[in-house]
C-alpha cells in the first residue's frame, strides 16, 4: 500500500520530488565527501609519519657540532630511544637547475642530504625508503607540480650533472611552511658537492614515551646544547603537513553542515505544503477513526524513500568527487591505510543524513494532532492568518506600481509562508560569500601582518658563521644605503635565549632584535615592545608559557639574567609559530640569522631590485616578499580557493533550486486567487511582475541579512580555523567587487531566473477550473 501511495505522490509532484531529492542528494554528498576527506587526511598523515619514522624533536645548528657530547646526552637520557645528526649541505638555488628551471627565485632553504639510517626516512612516491645511486637526484615532491618536473629530466647542481629519478615526501620538511627542501642524493656524490655549499645539522631524537616530550626540551635547554637554529617537534611536523587539505576540509564541513540546515527547511516547506494540500482528506481520515501514527506513515514513507534515494545519489557522487579533492592528499602524503575506513566513514555519514531526515520529518508531521476534523471537513484549508501590509495601500502608493505593490504586500502579509525561502536565501549567501573572503584575506598583502612579517618589498637573508655574517650585513647595509631606491631598511637579527617565566619553566626561544617600529606588525593584544626591558611574544609561544600582556619574563643574557616586561602578543607562522621580538642591544654571539627589510621608493622596481640584488649580494637570499609568502603559503591558499569555488556553485544551486521549488508550490497554492486577478482582467506579464518582486524583496532581505552574518559570525569562525596554526589576529579582509558587486549580481540573476521558471505554470491555470472551487 505505501509503495503505490508513494508512487502515486511522486507521479502527481514530480517536480517538487526531484528537488526535494536534489537537497538530500547534496547534503549527503557534502557530508559524506567532509568524512571521507578527514579520514584519508588523517590516515595518510598517519602512514606517513609511521613510514618515515618523523623524528618527535629536532633542533636544526648551523656552525660546530660535538657529536660525543650530544651521544653522552642520549646514554643519560633513558626516554631517548634514538638520536641521530642528519647533514644537511645548503646550497644557493642558482646553483640549483631542474628541467629548464632554476631556483634561483625560490625563497626555501634548499639542501642535499644522504638517506637516513635510522629514522626520519625520505620516502618516494609509493611510500618506500629511497636509496639513490651515483648520478641520481631525488627532488621534493613539493617541486615536482609548480616546475612542470618529470622523472628522468636533467638536473645540474654546481653543474654536476643528474638524472630526476624520482620525488620523495619528507615528513619534516614536505610543507612549504617548513622553510627548507631536502634533495637526496648518494654519499658518493654528497661528498663531492660539499664544497659548494654551507653544512648545517638536523639533530633528531626518538623517544621510547612520546609524551614527555617537554622533559627532552627542558633536559637539552639545561645540558646547553648546540641550538643555532629553530626547533621543531612531532606535533608541528603534523600540523604543518596537514594545514592546508585541513583548511579545505574545513571549509567543506561548514558547507555541508549548513547545506543539511537547508535539506531541513526544504523539507519543512514541502511536507507542510502538502499538509495544507491534503488538509480535507486527513480531517477525514480522523473521522473514520484513523490512528495519528497511522497518518503520518503515509507521508513518512514517502520522505524515507525520497531521504533513502537523495542519500544514495549523495553517496555515489562523493566517489565521483573525491578524487579530483584527494588528489593533493595523496601525492603529499600517499595514500594511506585508511582507504576501506573512508568508505566506511562516508556511508556512516549518509546514514546520519537518513536518519536526520526521518527524524525531523516525524516531529513535522506531529502537526497533524492540531488538525481538527470537524474543522478540516467544513472549511476544507487551515485557517490562514494575515497580518502587516496594512500600511501599503494603492491610494497611498506613489513609487511602486500596482503589481510591485501588491507583490510587497503579499511577503508582509504571509511572512511565516516566505520566512523558509529567506532562511534558505540567508544561508546560501554566507555559502557564497565566508570561503571567497578568507581566501581573499589569506591571499591579501595585508594577511602578512598576521605571519609575523612587516609591510615591506624585500628580504635580504643572510646565515653563517658569526663573524661572516656581521661582515656581509654591514657590506650590505652600507650598500643599501647608497641606493636611491630604497625608502626604508631595518636590520632584524635572530638570536637563542633562554626565557625563564615566573613559575620557573625555562625554555628556549628565538629572540628577533632590532627596531621593529619601522615594519610593524599586527598585535592580538598591546603593542610592539619599545624600550631594551621590553618584550613581545608570539600567541602560540605566549599560550606556551602562559604569560600575558604586562607578565614578566627573565631572559638569560650573556651570562646573566634580563628581566622583560611583556608589552604585546602578535601572530606568527614562521619559524614553527614560537619567536620573540625586543629591542636590546646584544653582541654578535650565537647569532642565528639576519633579516634585512627593504621598502623601495616604487614597487614596481622589485623585480628589477631582486635581480641587481642578487647578483652584488650572492652569499645572501634574496626575496620579492610577494613571492614569499606565495611560496610558503601558496599550497594553502590554492586548497582554500579550491573550496570557495566549490561553495560557490553549491550556494548558488542551492538559491536556484529552493526558489523554484517555492515557486512552483507558490502558484499551485494560489490558483484560486491567481484565477481571480485573471477575471479581473490581471494579463500573465502582471502575474509574474507580482511573484518576481516577493522573490526579489525576499532576496534583498536575504542577501542584506546573510553578508551581515558572514561578516560576523562567519569571520569568527574563520578566525577559529586561522588561529589553529599561530594567525590569532584576524579579520576578513574583503575584495568588495567579489563581495557586494560580482556575488549579488550571480545570486540576483540566478534566483530570479529560477523563480520566472517556476511561475510559469501560473500561464496555464484557467479561471473555469478555479473560480469554482
Amino acid at each position: 500500500m505505501y509503495f503505490r501511495l508513494i508512487r502515486q505522490d511522486i507521479v502527481r509532484s514530480k517536480a517538487i520530488s526531484l528537488i526535494t531529492t536534489l537537497f538530500v542528494a547534496a547534503s549527503a554528498l557534502l557530508v559524506s565527501l567532509a568524512a571521507i576527506l578527514i579520514v584519508h587526511l588523517t590516515g595518510s598523515l598517519d602512514a606517513l609519519m609511521t613510514e618515515a619514522k618523523a623524528p618527535h624533536y629536532m633542533q636544526m645548528h648551523a656552525g660546530d657540532l660535538d657529536v660525543a657530547r650530544l651521544e653522552a646526552f642520549a646514554a643519560r637520557n633513558h626516554n631517548i630511544e634514538a638520536l641521530q645528526v642528519v647533514p644537511f649541505l645548503n646550497i644557493d638555488g642558482a646553483r640549483i637547475s631542474i628541467g629548464e628551471h632554476t631556483l634561483a627565485d625560490s625563497v626555501q632553504d634548499n639542501g642535499l642530504s644522504v638517506q637516513n639510517g635510522q629514522f626520519d626516512f625520505l620516502l618516494d612516491l609509493d611510500g618506500k625508503v629511497v636509496a639513490p645511486s651515483d648520478g641520481e637526484l631525488y627532488v621534493p615532491v613539493s617541486y615536482m607540480k609548480p616546475y612542470q618536473l618529470e622523472i628522468g629530466d636533467q638536473a645540474y647542481i654546481g653543474g654536476r650533472p643528474f638524472v630526476v629519478a624520482g620525488f620523495l615526501r619528507d615528513a619534516a620538511m614536505n610543507s612549504s611552511l617548513a622553510g627548507s627542501k631536502r634533495f637526496l642524493v648518494s654519499d658518493r656524490d654528497f661528498e663531492a658537492l660539499k664544497p659548494l655549499g654551507n653544512m648545517e645539522y638536523l639533530i633528531e631524537f626518538r623517544l621510547k614515551d612520546p609524551s614527555r616530550l617537554g622533559e627532552l626540551e627542558q633536559a637539552y635547554l639545561a645540558a646547553g646544547l648546540e641550538m643555532n637554529g629553530p626547533t621543531v617537534t612531532h606535533a608541528l611536523f603534523r600540523l604543518m603537513n596537514a594545514i592546508s587539505d585541513g583548511l579545505m576540509i574545513g571549509v567543506l564541513l561548514l558547507v555541508s553542515l549548513l547545506v543539511v540546515a537547508i535539506a531541513f527547511m526544504c523539507i519543512r516547506f514541502t511536507l507542510l505544503a502538502k499538509l495544507e494540500d491534503d488538509y480535507r482528506e486527513i480531517g477525514v481520515m480522523k473521522a473514520i477513526g484513523l490512528r495519528l501514527t497511522d497518518i503520518k506513515k503515509i507521508y513518512l514513507a514517502k520522505y524515507a524513500a525520497i531521504a533513502a534515494v537523495g542519500a544514495a545519489l549523495g553517496y555515489a557522487l562523493s566517489f565521483a568527487f573525491q578524487g579530483m579533492l584527494l588528489r593533493n592528499i595523496r601525492l603529499y602524503m600517499g595514500g594511506g591505510e585508511h582507504a576501506a575506513l573512508a568508505t566506511a566513514a562516508g556511508a556512516i555519514g549518509i546514514l546520519l543524513v537518513y536518519a536526520a531526515i526521518t527524524t525531523y520529518v516525524n516531529r513535522v508531521l506531529n502537526r497533524c494532532r492540531k488538525i481538527s476534523a470537524v474543522e478540516a471537513l467544513r472549511f476544507g484549508t487551515s485557517p490562514e492568518t494575515a497580518g502587516g501590509g496594512r500600511w501599503f495601500t494603492l491610494s497611498g502608493n506613489r513609487w511602486l506600481s500596482a503589481n510591485i505593490l501588491l507583490g510587497v504586500k503579499d511577503v508582509l502579509s504571509r511572512k511565516k509562508l516566505y520566512a523558509t525561502m529567506l532562511a534558505v536565501l540567508v544561508l546560501s549567501t554566507f555559502i557564497l560569500i565566508v570561503p571567497q573572503n578568507l581566501y581573499h584575506t589569506i591571499s591579501s598583502r595585508s594577511f602578512i601582518g598576521h605571519m609575523g612579517i612587516g609591510s615591506y618589498d624585500l628580504r635580504i637573508q643572510v646565515s653563517g658563521s658569526v663573524d661572516q655574517v656581521a661582515a656581509k650585513v654591514a657590506g650590505i647595509t652600507e650598500a643599501l644605503g647608497d641606493d636611491p631606491a630604497v625608502s626604508r631598511m631595518a636590520v632584524l637579527i635572530t638570536k637563542a635565549f633562554t626565557a625563564i617565566t615566573k613559575d620557573g619553566t625555562e625554555q628556549n626561544i628565538k629572540v628577533e632584535l632590532g627596531d621593529h617600529s619601522i615594519f610593524p606588525i599586527a598585535y592580538v593584544k598591546g603593542r610592539a615592545p619599545a624600550r631594551n626591558d621590553e618584550i613581545a611574544l608570539s600567541s602560540i609561544l605566549a599560550d606556551e608559557l602562559g604569560t600575558a600582556v604586562g607578565d614578566s619574563l627573565t631572559l638569560q643574557v650573556a651570562g646573566g639574567e634580563k628581566v622583560m616586561t611583556v608589552t604585546g602578543i602578535y601572530s606568527d607562522i614562521t619559524n614553527g609559530g614560537k619567536t620573540a621580538k625586543a629591542t636590546f642591544p646584544t653582541d654578535a654571539q650565537d647569532m642565528l640569522w639576519t633579516v634585512i627589510c627593504i621598502k623601495l621608493t616604487e614597487p614596481s622596481l622589485v623585480k628589477a631590485k631582486v635581480g641587481e640584488y642578487a647578483g652584488k649580494f650572492a652569499y645572501a637570499k634574496i626575496s620579492d616578499i610577494d613571492e614569499y609568502v606565495a611560496q610558503t603559503f601558496g599550497s594553502t591558499m590554492a586548497s582554500v580557493q579550491t573550496a570557495s569555488r566549490v561553495a560557490i556553485v553549491v550556494a548558488v544551486a542551492l538559491a536556484v533550486l529552493i526558489t523554484l521549488l517555492f515557486m512552483k508550490m507558490l502558484v499551485a497554492r494560489d490558483r484560486y486567487p491567481i484565477a481571480v486577478m485573471k477575471a479581473f482582467g490581471y494579463t500573465h506579464a502582471d502575474i509574474e511582475v507580482q511573484y518576481l518582486s516577493r522573490t526579489l524583496l525576499v532576496l534583498i532581505i536575504g542577501m542584506a541579512l546573510g553578508t551581515l552574518l558572514a561578516n560576523t559570525l562567519g569571520e569568527l569562525l574563520a578566525g577559529m580555523v586561522i588561529a589553529s596554526f599561530g594567525a590569532a589576529a584576524f579579520h576578513f579582509s574583503v575584495d568588495p567587487m567579489s563581495a557586494y558587486v560580482f556575488s549579488p549580481i550571480l545570486m540576483t540573476g540566478s534566483v530570479l531566473l529560477a523563480a520566472w521558471a517556476g511561475i510559469s505554470g501560473a500561464g496555464r491555470i484557467r479561471i473555469s477550473d478555479n473560480i469554482k472551487e
